[in-house]
Formats: C-alpha cells, structure tokens, sequence
C-alpha cells in the first residue's frame, strides 16, 4: 500500500496535477489521470510492437487464445481453424467463448484476443476485417411439412427465431418487418443449437444462415425464401493493440485461409 502510494505521489509531482479525488466513500480517477492512462496504454502497445519484431515462431507458442463466436461460427470455423493452428503450434490452447453481441469493451479489457461475429462494434480502436457472406434459407421439417410454396404460404406458418439479447433481433428478422414482412413467432431461442428440437416434429419454418446445416440443422430440409433475402456478413474483430502482433497476425492469414478452403466467400 505505501509502495503505491509514493508513486501516486511522485507521479503527481511529475504532472502537476492530482490524478485521484475523493467522491464519497470511494476513490475515482481525474480527467488527467484518465488522459494519462490512454497515453501510457499507447505506449506500452508500441512496446510491445517493438518487441514482437522479431521472428515469431510457431512451434515456441505456448499460450490460450480466446476467441468470441456465437454457435454458427464456433461449430462452422472453429475446429478447422484450431486444427490448422495446431498443425504448427502443438502447444496452443484455444478457450471459446459465447460472443453475443460483441463490444468494444470486452475487446478493450482483453476479454478475448478475437471475436467472429456478423456484428461488430463501432469504435476507432476496434479493427474489422469481412471474412466472408452467409445466405439465409428456409429451415423445415421434411417428414411433418414441405418448403412454402409462396410467400403467402411463408407468412401462414409459425416461425422459429433467435434473440441473443432483450430487443435485439436478428438482422434477417429487422429486415423482413421493415419490409412489412410480419410473421408470427412461436418459439424465441437464445441461440442457433437451440432451435433443433423445437423444428423436429413440428410445422414451423425457421429462416437462418444457410451454413447451420452442417452442424445444428443437419438433416433438416431447407429451401430458398420467397422474397428477396440480404446476405449475412461475418467479420474477424480485434482491438488495435494486436494489430502488429506477430502471433495475432498469424492466427487471422490462417482464419482468412480456413475460410478459403470451407468454400466460403465474400461478396
């Protein structure tokens, strides 16, 4: 305690100004301490540029990378991805977690070192790079029901959807009711691998990214919607201060070269 305390002092001293103050019973951080510390950030992120210029080997990579992704892209990515990753990096450990609806802080707080979402964040520190476009189709249950056969025939069913957060939809399902296009919505699931046991058996459609039948609607029939449907996007996100880390680098050529090999495009 009285360690941190003398360099709060002789930091005050050097800038002149107190960098804490009182409000109420707890401590919060001034305006120039809040300055100083994104100066300081910036300097320790040119450092560690400094230090990663040298020749970055795989093969002596021995930490956790942590990548944010929803199920569709964890399932549809991931494994590829990390078994490529291993191919050269034996000790790499990967850690998945649930991305939601990203945001610049959990990026900003080192929460994961990647996040592979259709949205990302609007921030000058947070770096996107569009790795591919997803199609949306129509999901049904062969055995219980057949494709719509006219948009009339769509709208006459019950649907299926996903709600990541309260009063976020999917961006299909904003599109539609902008259109007018209104359906009703029999089940909301907080994720994809979630809508399996609610289509089997059952007359409902669900309109989702065509890539969920590899892994969670595997077996499921699918058709094209009877309307004009835009196209998802998927983007790899990270915060700048990875932008020139030689481990960071590599893991996104090898994202960008798992997507090429899955068949997966842009545009």
């Amino acid at each position: 305690q009285s360690a941190v305390s003398h360099m709060l002092d002789k930091l005050r001293e050097i800038v002149g100004d107190p960098l804490f103050v009182k409000s109420g019973r707890s401590v919060v951080a001034t305006a120039q301490a809040g300055e100083l510390a994104g100066r300081a950030r910036l300097l320790l992120d040119q450092l560690q540029e400094f230090s990663n210029k040298s020749h970055f080997d795989p093969a002596k990579v021995s930490t956790t990378l942590t990548i944010a992704a929803n199920d569709l892209q964890r399932d549809l990515l991931l494994p590829t991805l990390f078994a490529r990753l291993r191919q050269s990096a034996p000790d790499l450990r990967l850690r998945v977690i649930p991305s939601n609806i990203p945001s610049a802080d959990m990026l900003r707080a080192d929460r994961c070192q990647l996040a592979i979402s259709p949205r990302p964040p609007e921030a000058a520190d947070i770096l996107q790079r569009r790795l591919f476009d997803e199609r949306y189709v129509v999901y049904f249950d062969p055995a219980v029901r057949s494709a719509p056969a006219s948009l009339d025939d769509y709208l006459a069913a019950e649907h299926l959807t996903v709600v990541y957060e309260p009063q976020r939809n999917l961006d299909i399902d904003d599109h539609l009711a902008r259109r007018g296009i209104n359906r009703r919505f029999a089940v909301s699931v907080a994720g994809f691998a979630g809508i399996r046991s609610f289509l089997s058996g059952s007359n409902y459609l669900a309109t989702l990214p065509r890539g969920l039948a590899a892994h969670q609607l595997a077996g499921f029939a699918q058709a094209d919607p009877p309307f004009a449907c835009p196209t998802m996007p998927m983007y790899a996100i990270w915060h700048q201060r990875y932008q020139h880390d030689a481990l960071m680098r590599w893991v996104l050529d090898t994202l960008y070269e798992t997507t090429s090999t899955l068949g997966l495009e842009s545009g």
